[in-house]
């Protein structure tokens, strides 16, 4: 049979019907493969389409122009809810105000100018945190604001729980975010820390229609500025101003005079390793025994404390 099959005559006889064999293989193939054909192409188109979408959302959460990226993975938020369920009892409110408060960082930081400091998770823990706290009052007092976004945001916040607010803002307003013993780096937005501009932030949230925002230009540690604002019990007071051991102990003592009975103190950054001096001024704060603040916990790199 092999000797057969090598002869010239009989591949010659042969070749028509092994041609047909051959068109009806490949036929039957085409057709086979025509689906996966059409299926690869739909994939292609898919990964077009998201490619396309991620980066239009890169284009409105990434961290170019602000430092911080807005793109939290779910455990983070998870992270949160969590944190914040354990100060407040409530999972399901702590996430429903997380959400709130993340859409509001995003619109406030697309609409506005300049940034808000700090991670998504920081800012939004503070945002969701604080009017699930129950203040005991509206009076908002914010010692470091940067642009005041913030500010504004939080304004927002504990508008949408009920609370009026009613803010007073203490900062240098210097042209420039300042840190004592520090060197800070350019900001990411390019924008200059003025009044001018935290005053057009806060005028995002309806400041001067629905409440009429006031600004103290100085610094917390100068006396000048602490009688001036010291005129009423604070429901809330953040602290995030000078962030050394020293200049954290002395806003402190300071916030025991001026916080209202049930008052929420938030204190940024603390727990955060680029700023040990935070954990430790509020830590020999409380160990004297002698504080009006009672520790609630931690969400993110925030302490919670409430008044005596």
């Amino acid at each position: 049979m092999p000797s057969l099959l090598k002869n010239r005559l009989t591949k010659r006889a042969l070749r028509p019907a092994l041609t047909l064999v051959d068109r009806r293989i490949r036929l039957r193939t085409e057709r086979a493969a025509e689906p996966l054909r059409s299926e690869l192409a739909a994939l292609r188109r898919d990964t077009e389409e998201m490619r396309r979408g991620q980066y239009a959302l890169g284009l409105l959460l990434d961290g170019t122009g602000r430092g911080a990226h807005r793109i939290p993975p779910a455990r983070e938020i998870d992270q949160l809810v969590a944190q914040i369920g354990a100060l407040n009892g409530d999972e399901a409110k702590a996430r429903r105000s997380v959400v709130t408060a993340y859409r509001t960082v995003v619109a406030l930081e697309s609409l506005g100018v300049g940034r808000l400091a700090g991670s998504t998770s920081n800012v939004c823990g503070k945002l969701a945190t604080v009017p699930l706290l129950a203040p005991p009052n509206g009076a908002i007092l914010e010692i470091g604001t940067l642009y005041g976004l913030f500010a504004a945001a939080l304004t927002r916040m504990v508008h949408r729980a009920g609370i009026q607010p009613d803010l007073t803002i203490v900062d240098p307003l210097a042209g420039s975010q300042l840190q004592p013993g520090t060197s800070q780096p350019a900001d990411p937005t390019g924008t200059p820390v003025r009044e001018d501009v935290v005053r057009a932030n806060l005028a995002l949230t309806g400041a001067g229609s629905t409440h009429h925002p006031r600004i103290r230009q100085g610094f917390s540690s100068d006396p000048e500025v602490r009688a001036e604002v010291a005129d009423r019990e604070y429901g809330v007071i953040v602290v995030d101003g000078d962030h050394s051991m020293e200049g954290v102990a002395a806003d402190l003592d300071w916030v025991e005079e001026i916080v209202a009975p049930g008052g929420i103190v938030v204190l940024d950054d603390y727990g955060d390793a680029s700023w040990p001096g935070v954990q430790e001024a509020l830590d020999k704060h409380l160990a004297g025994g002698s504080s009006r603040l009672r520790l609630l916990g931690r969400v993110s790199t925030s302490a919670y404390l409430r008044a005596e």
